[in-house]
């Protein structure tokens, strides 16, 4: 009798937590792209093509896998972030503000260097913001059309599990064979 209770306290704990699991939906760089035709960033105003924001993921818990941009750190720990699609972003292409996630972690991540391949999870806010940050060329202003606060961050390999590739020129392939 006591084993079939534990069995049942077991499948209930697992289903209350995979459901919990299943309300993060895992999202990609072309969900954050809204139609044209959908509503602008800012309510009233004509938005240009890469401005408008996927008003259905507002709010929503979401997991997208990107690279990580610093853009307040102290050594090697990170106190928020952009998250770009592809590496390089920034540097010499800055990327629309619907293909940026400006995230501040829960906790600072010790972060391995700029364009780490990361993971983030959390509650996605709507919202267009200017950032500076410091890159390779001097200073740059990026707009991000997204927010992630309270952020858990993961650390992905560069590999299968690390970002897609966009399909643009990176302008690191150079160093990298060095």
């Amino acid at each position: 009798m006591r084993a079939r209770i534990a069995a049942v306290a077991v499948t209930i704990s697992l289903a209350v937590g995979s459901a919990g699991a299943a309300e993060t939906l895992p999202i990609g760089w072309n969900d954050l792209r809204a139609d044209i035709s959908g509503e602008p960033a800012v309510p009233g105003q004509q938005a240009e093509p890469g401005k408008h924001l996927a008003q259905d993921l507002r709010g929503r818990a979401v997991e997208i896998s990107g690279y990580m941009l610093p853009v307040d750190r102290e050594g090697d720990l990170v106190y928020e972030f952009m998250l770009v699609p592809a590496k390089g972003s920034c540097s010499h292409r800055v990327p629309a503000a619907n293909q940026v996630v400006h995230v501040f972690p829960k906790e600072p991540w010790r972060a391995r260097g700029i364009y780490e391949p990361v993971s983030v999870t959390g509650h996605l806010r709507l919202g267009l913001s200017q950032t500076q940050l410091f890159v390779l060329d001097g200073v740059a202003v990026v707009e991000s059309g997204y927010r992630v606060g309270q952020a858990k961050i993961a650390r992905l390999a560069e590999g299968p599990d690390a970002p897609p590739a966009t399909g643009g020129r990176n302008p690191w392939k150079r160093l990298q064979r060095q």
